[in-house]
């Protein structure tokens, strides 16, 4: 594996440019790789930019789904679900990512008058 033009696959990942990550990828750029510049990954970055299909690719050729981004405080998993990617959530528990809780969604203050009724 090479860190070799990393930055411009870094890039491409961000921008969803799938044929240019699927070149670096295929010359062997580690996909895990995190710049000291950057301290992302391309995977969460693809993430967080909602490339959905760079994304799925990355994992598909083998990016840590569990791998921590260090400059975005955040797993896949936490990024996934931060933008609302829940295929791309979904995939990276399949692969072994620990799940996150469901969200509690904050019910209405007539629904919690109805419960409080209720009780």
């Amino acid at each position: 594996m090479s860190g070799g033009n990393w930055k411009e696959m870094y890039a491409a990942a961000e921008s969803g440019d799938l044929p240019l990550v699927e070149y670096y990828v295929k010359l062997g750029v580690d996909i895990d790789y995190a710049h000291p510049e950057f301290l992302s990954t391309p995977l969460v970055a693809a993430i967080l930019a909602k490339q959905e299909e760079v994304a799925l690719y990355l994992l598909d050729a083998g990016a840590n789904p569990c791998l921590h981004s260090e400059f975005d405080a955040m797993t896949p998993v936490q990024a996934a679900r931060h933008v609302g990617l829940s295929q791309v959530e979904a995939k990276l528990v399949e692969l072994g990512a620990p799940a996150l809780p469901p969200e509690e969604v904050e019910k209405s203050w007539l629904a919690r008058m109805f419960d409080r009724l209720a009780a």
